[in-house]
């Protein structure tokens, strides 16, 4: 049994991440200031059901399972607060009045504002991402270093940091040959938004702390997640994560599944030739378990590319548009001007392996699987709100 200190907790990956620890027997407190929440409810991009707050999540999870999952409330970029998880200062809230007894075993840190659309809004959403983002990391880090630098970092990045690179994306590491002379280097990153730039620079103060301190940190270069569903969460509808669908904070199946369902065309930008690599939300609480069972080393940057296929957006369409219609939808795609600078046809071949030789085993997205999600939204679709889909930010 472990302390895991989950950071981030109740967004759409870090609540599905404290369910599944404590199924496993773990002590797991998790850690929010409803920043998503917050920012949903201030561009009014609209839910398609409402979640509970922490507090009512970890009450009906006990009630469900008898098992704890404690609550803390607070802003990760107080240094102040951060420490006071390590030192146990900070209080945890809800029907659990404990503080946090002791030093983490391990932190996930997922307690990062994750769309690229906001990060672009304006300069006042662009300095919320680059202050939220980076603050928080160096909290984290100065928090491992000066009180357990026994405590292994679990930190979600990015394959958006890597851009779409003329040549093969290996798994956070590029040896390179100058001039008779060799060295291994961080994989060159070329970020193609404000928030994915925060994500490099995660990384680089990571890479710093364990040159310096000796830290031990997994960096998962996460693609785009999908799904709804997992083993805890069918225990109760109410312990669903929370689904966004707009394009601020909707990843790309998750948004067109909605659309087809309400009969809205699906925003495909541009010729839809951009590829990236995908995974499903059981797949992500795999990984981050298996990086848990098998930690890097002290003195160790460890990183994953965190998919398991890579689809274009034309064929995540295409696909959703097949299974939309044989679930009797009439789903229509549309091409519309890309809103986004990026690049609609190139290169993109990333290696994936690591993930996988220590043990995770890939769902992939079959037709089966994305019908499965198409029945959840279907079962909300009163919810869903047309005209907070597609307002068109552009950068």
């Amino acid at each position: 049994m472990s302390d895991i200190l989950i950071f981030g907790g109740d967004g759409y990956l870090g609540w599905p991440t404290a369910m599944y620890f404590s199924q496993r027997g773990h002590n797991v407190t998790v850690v929010d200031n409803y920043f998503r929440r917050n920012a949903c409810l201030e561009l009014d991009t609209g839910m398609l059901y409402p979640v509970p707050n922490l507090k009512e999540r970890s009450k009906l999870w006990h009630n469900i399972t008898g098992l704890e999952i404690r609550v803390v409330i607070g802003d990760l970029t107080d240094a102040e607060f951060t420490r006071g998880l390590f030192d146990g200062r900070t209080l945890s809230e809800g029907i659990f009045e404990i503080g946090f007894s002791g030093i983490p075993d391990t932190v996930i840190h997922y307690a990062e504002q994750p769309s690229a659309p906001y990060s672009l809004l304006n300069y006042k959403y662009a300095n919320k991402t680059i202050t939220n983002n980076l603050l928080i990391t160096n909290n984290l880090m100065f928090a491992v270093k000066d009180l357990n630098r026994q405590t292994h970092i679990i930190h979600i990045g990015t394959m958006g940091e890597y851009g779409t690179p003329n040549i093969d994306i290996e798994e956070g590491w590029l040896e390179i040959k100058h001039k008779g002379r060799k060295d291994k280097f961080l994989f060159p990153r070329q970020a193609s938004s404000l928030y994915h730039t925060t994500k490099i620079m995660d990384t680089d103060l990571m890479w710093f702390g364990v040159r310096t301190w000796g830290l031990k940190i997994t960096d998962l270069m996460q693609g785009p997640v999908y799904g709804v569903e997992t083993d805890e969460s069918i225990l109760d509808d109410s312990l669903k994560t929370i689904f966004n669908y707009d394009e601020i904070f909707g990843t790309v199946v998750n948004r067109f599944i909605t659309q087809a369902v309400v009969g809205y065309p699906l925003t495909i930008y541009g010729k839809g030739g951009q590829t990236r690599g995908y995974l499903n939300i059981k797949d992500t609480l795999q990984c981050v378990y298996k990086a848990f069972q098998s930690p890097a080393k002290n003195g160790e940057l460890r990183i994953f590319n965190q998919i398991m296929e890579t689809f274009t957006v034309l064929e995540l369409a295409d696909l959703a548009c097949k299974v939309g219609d044989s679930l009797g939808l009439n789903v229509k795609l549309q091409n519309i001007d890309n809103p986004r600078k990026e690049s609609e046809n190139h290169y993109y071949n990333p290696s994936y392996h690591g993930l996988i030789d220590i043990g995770v085993v890939p769902h992939f997205l079959t037709e089966d699987v994305m019908a499965d999600i198409f029945r959840i939204v279907m079962k909300f679709k009163k919810n869903i709100r047309r005209d907070v889909i597609f307002k068109g930010i552009k950068w």
